[in-house]
């Protein structure tokens, strides 16, 4: 029987790499792939994949029950940073709930705890929660910060490149896009009980401190980039002024001192275990992706 499998976040990088990594082999796989999107003319075209929008988003809980009827396994992308963006996570699951989804696959984050430090990894854990008391079968891919993002920690302050954050000595496995989407991929071709009820974490080959990170970026672009310890308090000084709520500055802050805390160090072997390559370095992942370089030539 022909599983369908419902994808969202398909626009973004890390839902647009695994819809077009399973548009490769859902044929012999005996899938059928429905992308779920907010703008259908936004959605990547992949041969024999049905279109549905749901301009609503995760918001629409009836809405999106429609769109995964018949669906066996949701790939849950997790939204887009909002202010509410956990009541649309349990929207969201709510919404499988309804539809009879019998899995869910969802993109959470390293560390999701409700203690966590990082604030949006406690909404992370809060979905997990609901994914666990749901009925569903439910695996959560718990993401480490993404190596790809690492030129956006930098700016360029009088012709310097600095990464000022409130990170302290500790590190973070940084983790290639690239990467989580195998995973993700791996996880959604398998259906493999084994996987049922766990987080995985997804993470880099070795942890970095924001210095060594800032090192091997400054190799990779030939130019010197130095890190500057901050303290909170000089993280919200610097960050408040970019006219951004303050929720939003303060995941930003908490995702440094998360790293701070020891809470982002994990290093696990599930890239290779489940994509059968070694995980990405954070070089080749930044010579992989330059345009992530971009805004640091002036």
């Amino acid at each position: 029987m022909t599983r369908v499998l419902a994808l969202t976040g398909v626009t973004g990088a890390l839902g647009g790499r695994t819809a077009a990594q399973l548009a490769t082999t859902a044929a012999g796989d005996d899938m059928a792939l429905r992308l779920v999107v907010r703008d259908a003319g936004r959605a990547p075209r992949l041969p024999g994949a049905e279109v549905v929008e749901l301009p609503g988003g995760y918001a629409d809980g009836p809405g999106l029950t429609a769109a995964l009827a018949g669906v066996h396994t949701l790939f849950l992308v997790s939204a887009a940073e909002a202010e509410d963006r956990l009541t649309q996570h349990l929207t969201a699951v709510d919404a499988a709930v309804a539809a009879g989804v019998r899995r869910v696959v969802y993109t959470s984050f390293l560390g999701a705890a409700p203690d966590a430090t990082f604030t949006l990894a406690r909404q992370h854990a809060a979905t997990e929660q609901r994914l666990a008391t749901s009925g569903m079968r439910w695996t959560a891919l718990r993401n480490s910060m993404y190596a790809d993002f690492v030129p956006f920690f930098a700016t360029v302050e009088d012709g310097q490149v600095v990464i000022a954050a409130p990170a302290g000595d500790g590190a973070a496995g940084f983790v290639a896009r690239d990467d989580c989407a195998d995973v993700a991929a791996a996880v959604l071709r398998s259906d493999d009980p084994a996987a049922d009820g766990r987080a995985l974490d997804v993470t880099g080959p070795e942890a970095l401190t924001l210095a060594e990170a800032a090192a091997v970026l400054g190799e990779v672009t030939a130019r010197p980039v130095t890190y500057r310890p901050q303290t909170v308090e000089e993280a919200w000084a610097t960050r408040r002024p970019s006219g951004h709520p303050d929720w939003e500055v303060e995941g930003w802050v908490t995702s440094y001192t998360a790293i701070a805390a020891g809470e982002l160090a994990r290093v696990s072997d599930v890239v290779p275990q489940l994509t059968g390559h070694p995980a990405r370095p954070l070089a080749e992942v930044l010579r992989s992706h330059p345009e992530g370089r971009a805004h640091l030539r002036t």
